[in-house]
């Protein structure tokens, strides 16, 4: 339930709201950046007819939150969350772009990435340090030492720094290095570990598993914000599907979807729904005309000599060629690059 207080509400009234709404078993959560008092009454609880909160004084409207992502919900937030990281928001008029390697390889390898998605328009590098693969025997990545060398070259280029986080014992190590923690596909419904990053301070990027509907990858984003932590983004990244020319297929309905029922910025990853360097641009020429508010796109200035992805991964010549387009599209959607 969504409640909204009157512009004259008292301090006293407002207590009497809220301790009447925890009396039936409901945890209160206040809606940011709201001229007025706006605060949903969301858990297991037993919920009183509409008619009895809107008689209690102070109380200007009552409603219900149809959506089962209670939190995540536009029913909850109207206008779509601004996600400030020093001087970039993800979310607002801008278009922002994520870009970097898929895994963290070499001093040589972030430093020339990094210097060429800095002058191509980039605000946030990404590099896996911990690397989630098929295979036990496959790279699992450098660790802390590739988390210290991403912050390091990041920084030099003033880059934000994201890199996806495997586990919540991770959670302290890599609070001292990154800006963004990413939750993989796989880790979508890794409930512990969203319920720990609902305790933390930084944003929390989540990706949409492979078969997740939209409903359960923003039910996802739920378990972060109800721990507190109202900081998140969705990225959608393609789902596994019949067809197997491309790794997944891009699901931009998802996209204009999670925008009309969710007030969570959402961005799209089409170097994984790809698969396929050549199909990477014109899907992410599509997800800007269609709404994302951003890219996280694999760059490498020597994709051939990846250790992982270097096949879904653009050369840096085509990267600033791509975002030279999405500047054009942006523009011609009513946002900003």
């Amino acid at each position: 339930m969504v409640i909204i207080l009157r512009p004259d509400a008292t301090p006293e009234q407002r207590h009497a709201v809220e301790s009447r709404m925890r009396e039936l078993g409901f945890q209160i959560v206040l809606a940011p950046s709201s001229p007025r008092v706006v605060m949903a009454a969301v858990g297991e609880g037993s919920m009183p007819p509409l008619e009895e909160i809107r008689a209690l004084p102070g109380v200007a409207e009552a409603r219900p939150i149809p959506e089962p992502f209670k939190l995540a919900s536009r029913s909850f937030r109207e206008t779509t969350s601004v996600i400030r990281i020093g001087n970039v928001d993800i979310g607002g008029p801008s278009v922002v772009i994520m870009a970097g390697p898929c895994t963290i390889e070499s001093e040589e390898q972030m430093v020339r990435t990094a210097a060429a998605v800095r002058s191509a328009g980039a605000t946030v590098m990404r590099g896996g340090a911990f690397k989630p693969r098929t295979s036990p025997y496959s790279f699992q990545g450098l660790g802390e030492e590739g988390l210290k060398l991403i912050r390091r070259v990041a920084d030099s280029q003033g880059l934000l720094v994201i890199s996806e986080i495997m586990d919540k014992s991770q959670i302290s190590l890599m609070d001292r290095y990154v800006d963004i923690f990413q939750v993989g596909a796989r880790n979508m419904q890794n409930y512990a570990l969203l319920r720990e990053l609902g305790k933390v301070e930084r944003p929390v990027l989540i990706k949409r598993g492979l078969a997740a509907t939209v409903d359960e990858w923003l039910m996802s984003a739920e378990y972060v914000i109800s721990g507190g932590n109202d900081r998140v983004i969705v990225c959608e990244r393609g789902v596994r599907a019949y067809e197997t020319y491309t790794r997944n297929t891009l699901d931009l309905n998802a996209v204009a979807v999670a925008k009309a029922i969710s007030h969570l910025p959402v961005i799209v990853d089409p170097s994984h729904a790809a698969g396929v360097r050549d199909k990477v641009v014109p899907l992410a020429r599509a997800a800007i005309a269609a709404g994302a508010d951003g890219l996280l796109v694999e760059v490498h200035y020597a994709p051939e000599q990846a250790i992982c992805d270097g096949q879904q991964s653009l050369y840096p010549e085509q990267f600033a060629a791509l975002t030279a387009q999405i500047r054009l599209i942006a523009e011609a959607v009513g946002r900003r690059f």
